[in-house]
């Protein structure tokens, strides 16, 4: 039987996440997209406790943008997570692309944090 797009994205986030895995000394930049918006969230594995998150969905980004789901909210995204990890002391991440692929709006991002001062 075919597998679903969902079902594919769901194992493909699976097998990332045997890898990637998060400490205090090096959270996880996580990166979940929807259709309409794109979210990220700096996570402490050890202490499943989220350190820092933005998303397109903040009202300071909505005004700025028309819509949430396109490279150009990934972008100031990208800027915001990392400004705001950097004002936590946070510089050494592991990026989780999830079940995503490394291509366009998680691309956007990855740069964006890396360029706002993110290492991973």
């Amino acid at each position: 039987m075919k597998l679903t797009r969902k079902e594919a994205v769901q194992r493909r986030h699976r097998r990332v996440r045997k890898g990637v895995q998060g400490s205090a000394e090096r959270p996880r930049l996580a990166v979940f997209r929807s259709l309409q918006h794109i979210y990220a969230q700096v996570i402490d594995d050890t202490e499943q406790h989220t350190l820092v998150a933005a998303s397109s969905l903040e009202p300071e980004l909505k005004s700025k943008l028309s819509t949430g789901g396109n490279i150009d909210a990934a972008t100031e995204v990208g800027k915001l997570i990392a400004e705001r990890a950097k004002a936590k002391g946070i510089e050494l991440v592991v990026f989780d692309r999830g079940g995503n692929l490394y291509h366009g709006r998680v691309q956007a991002l990855a740069d964006a944090a890396r360029e706002a001062g993110l290492n991973f």
